[in-house]
């Protein structure tokens, strides 16, 4: 009995020495707003692994709640304050949902780029708040971590792994034009077919939507490599203390964790250190409160149509609200809308306005029709888990690119936000929810995602403790991260062979010369004998 107690005894502390062999130290480079939503669900999982983890977080965060993290929380101070953040991003949002569309295409990229540049300013106090507090860089020295987890449009995660020698992984969506994955990550992404994620192009494209495409893939270059990058180039290189480049420093990413799959991408060539796990973040649904499962239930056989714009849209012109209001009031279904405005005046008895809703739950509710949606990729994904075709009213960013690829799929229909008007809404509403092959496409799509040998989330937490296990995946790199970008192209092969071509011509050319020169000497000697 004693020797099946000690067994049990030895046992035990055997499962609890090897446990904690395996957990690991993660440190985390966050971003706001859905990117944070994503990884939330990423950390939850590590932490349930038994790993410990620190999160630096900016003070002025708009999403992110360090007193409901689970983790250790490092604060980094910053001058600015969260009311400040919310102006600028209010300042954002309005330039880019009512000025830009207004805008000449070539006016529209200059205005994007002095965006572009105001929001890597704020990134850059994030970053200079972390690298120069002397003191946080020796106590996350002396830490001694395993991994970084860095969101590649957040610059500064991997410069603090490699001030640390530590491997680090990225995740996230997409960047604009895939200049990130291209020139940072080494993706080889053809324009002809592969259209950037801003685009709303697909992957079958006329000659003038492929025009358009390289017009973007060269225009977004050009922005980064010569007005956006540059100063970074010089801070990595003064922070480090030797000559490098952001892309360098991207460039030793151990894994990407890509937040889309093959269920919803277009299909395209990818690397071994690319890995896919969009849908991470989705469930199944759970019972909603009271009050409204007792509304979803009242709209008996007709259901009910969910509706959300996203945290970010706070509010929309009194024009524009009346006018989706007036639409939705023509339905006979019921409507759930997410809305923080003044209530509009059009707004019909079968719609409630509510200020936040447990949209994964509803759009697993089976009294559910449809989801108007801005196009968001943690919306989209939770649309295609539960088979829900949507409305799509893109705003910005990957949402144009979003719904672009659930039309081609054929489980939704878009909506244009600046020109629509009532009886739009109106149409698409009703093809989607009357139209039986938008349900259907969305159920394939749903089949689809589900049919995975691993789940998503599993997917991502088993290369995070692979890097860590393995102390990085060298062996996933490509070594197209050690050439020139003009040995990457072969264009220093194809000169040789050019040149190759031109010495031959240029010696047969002289050797016919000189033939024909002591041809024509002979002859007149020949001539004068």
């Amino acid at each position: 009995m004693k020797t099946v107690k000690g067994f049990c005894v030895l046992f035990m502390l055997h499962l609890c020495f090897f446990d904690s062999g395996r957990a690991g130290k993660v440190l985390v480079w966050p971003m706001d707003f859905s990117h944070w939503i994503n990884l939330k669900v990423i950390l939850e999982e590590l932490n349930l692994h038994g790993h410990e983890i620190t999160i630096l977080v900016p003070s002025p965060s708009l999403v992110i709640d360090h007193t409901k993290i689970p983790c250790n929380v490092e604060i980094l101070q910053l001058s600015v304050t969260k009311e400040t953040l919310m102006e600028e991003l209010n300042t954002f949002l309005y330039t880019t949902t009512v000025e830009l569309p207004k805008l000449s295409w070539w006016d529209m990229q200059v205005k994007l780029t002095e965006m572009n540049q105001e929001v890597l300013r704020t990134f850059r106090r994030v970053c200079d708040s972390a690298i120069t507090n002397k003191e946080l860089l020796s106590r996350l020295q002396a830490a001694n971590f395993d991994i970084c987890i860095a969101d590649p449009l957040s610059f500064c995660g991997e410069l603090l792994a490699e001030l640390l020698n530590i491997p680090f992984i990225y995740t996230f969506r997409f960047s604009n034009g895939n200049v990130i994955e291209r020139l940072c990550g080494g993706l080889p992404i053809p324009s002809s077919y592969v259209p950037g994620s801003t685009s709303g192009l697909t992957d079958h494209m006329t000659f003038v939507q492929r025009l358009e495409s390289w017009l973007l893939y060269v225009m977004t270059d050009m922005i980064y490599l010569y007005y956006l990058l540059p100063e970074w180039d010089e801070y990595y290189s003064m922070v480090l203390g030797k000559p490098t480049t952001l892309c360098e420093t991207m460039g030793r990413a151990d894994m990407w964790l890509i937040r889309t799959s093959w269920d919803f991408e277009f299909p395209y060539p990818y690397l071994p250190n690319f890995e896919f796990v969009g849908g991470l973040h989705c469930k199944p649904a759970k019972p909603l409160p009271k009050e409204l499962e007792e509304f979803v239930q009242s709209s008996g056989e007709e259901g009910v149509v969910v509706f959300t714009l996203g945290s970010m849209i706070q509010n929309l012109t009194e024009e524009k609200s009346n006018m989706i209001a007036s639409a939705l009031a023509q339905i006979p279904q019921k409507v759930l809308w997410r809305y923080t405005g003044t209530k509009p005046d059009t707004l019909g008895p079968n719609t409630r306005l509510y200020e936040w809703i447990p949209q994964n739950d509803l759009l697993g509710h089976p009294k559910t029709r449809a989801f108007i949606t801005h196009c968001g990729t943690n919306g989209i994904y939770e649309a295609i888990y539960h088979g829900v075709p949507v409305v799509g009213i893109p705003i910005f960013g990957d949402q144009f690119g979003n719904i672009a690829r659930m039309k081609a799929k054929g489980a939704g229909v878009e909506v244009d936000l600046h020109t629509m008007k009532s009886s739009d809404l109106l149409t698409a509403m009703k093809a989607v929810i009357n139209n039986p092959s938008y349900k259907e496409n969305a159920m394939k799509l749903s089949r689809i995602h589900r049919d995975q040998p691993m789940k998503p989330l599993d997917r991502a937490v088993f290369w995070i403790e692979f890097v860590m296990r393995h102390k990085g995946a060298e062996h996933l790199r490509p070594p197209s991260h050690n050439l020139t970008w003009y040995q990457y192209h072969s264009l220093d092969v194809i000169g040789f062979l050019l040149a190759c071509v031109a010495t031959v011509m240029f010696l047969v050319t002289k050797c016919c010369l000189f033939c024909c020169w002591k041809f024509g000497k002979t002859g007149k000697k020949k001539k004068r004998d």
